[in-house]
This record gives structure tokens, C-alpha cells and sequence, in this order.
């Protein structure tokens, strides 16, 4: 074995970053994410950017009034936000980082869907100047969850 098929502490160090750059959902595809959002919301343009930049295929319908879509998906109320998103029979409510998205996916939990209430500054699809710490809320009926908690994109 020669000096150059060695493994180094540097080598050994920076594995954990090479293998999540090449982590792949255990899912074969990634299912697509059909989205509804304002016409005139500009962040809802930005959190589309983030899914299709994390590899997700996105379809994207604008609709002026989304309230009858959140009741019918049985969103509740305290966690609406501007958009709204279904992907494999969950509904996706406001900034939800793809961390968390990719989570769901993989674990399928018995979750009605995840929401980010609200808009928090930095959140994806929010980007600005700072970054606010926020939850991701699993839901299902009156249940609610800490799915996650994140400052930007990266969960903390």
C-alpha cells in the first residue's frame, strides 16, 4: 500500500461531508411537489427555487384565494402561511426547509403534513439580513409536533 492510498485523520475528517453531498433519499425518484401560491407573493417564488435547487421536481398553480385549499387539506388555521404545497399525501404549509421535507419523505411519519407558520426572517424563501429561529410543526388533526428547529436552512 503506498503513502497516497492512506487513510489521514484529514481524510477521515472530511468524510461525513462528502458522504451527505452524496446522500440520496431512500426513495428511487423524488416524488414531485405541486405547490399553490399567490401571484403576487415573491417569497412563494423563492421557497420553489429552494425545492427545485434541492432537486425536487415542483409544478406551480397560482390561485388568488387559498383558503378553501387549506381547509380541504385540513391545514389548521394558527399555521397557515403564504403558500401551500401537497407532495405523497401530505400537505406542506409555508418556508419548510428541504432538510425537513427529505425527512418526512424518508421516514413517512403518521403526520397530516408540516408547516412553518408565519414568515421567519431567513427562512428559505425568506433570505434577508439575519435568520430568525423557527420550528417546523408536524400536524395531524388537533396533534402538533416539533418536527424540527432550524435557523435558515440548517437545523439546529
Amino acid at each position: 500500500m503506498n503513502d497516497s492510498s492512506r487513510w489521514t485523520r484529514r481524510s477521515v475528517m472530511a468524510l461525513p461531508v462528502a458522504l451527505a453531498a452524496a446522500w440520496r433519499p431512500s426513495w428511487a425518484q423524488a416524488p414531485s411537489f405541486e405547490v399553490y401560491r399567490d401571484p403576487l407573493c415573491g417569497c412563494c417564488g423563492g421557497w420553489v427555487d429552494h425545492l427545485k435547487a434541492a432537486g425536487y421536481a415542483v409544478s406551480v398553480e397560482e390561485r388568488s384565494d387559498l383558503t378553501p385549499l387549506k381547509r380541504q387539506l385540513a391545514i389548521p388555521e394558527s399555521l397557515w402561511s403564504c403558500h401551500t404545497a401537497t407532495v405523497a399525501g401530505y400537505a406542506i404549509e409555508g418556508h419548510v426547509p428541504a432538510h425537513a421535507l427529505a425527512r418526512l419523505l424518508d421516514e413517512r411519519p403518521a403526520l397530516r403534513g408540516l408547516a412553518v407558520p408565519g414568515m421567519p426572517i431567513g427562512s428559505p424563501g425568506m433570505e434577508g439580513d439575519r435568520e430568525e429561529l423557527y420550528e417546523v410543526v408536524g400536524f395531524d388533526g388537533g396533534r402538533r409536533i416539533r418536527f424540527g428547529r432550524y435557523r435558515g436552512n440548517r437545523q439546529v
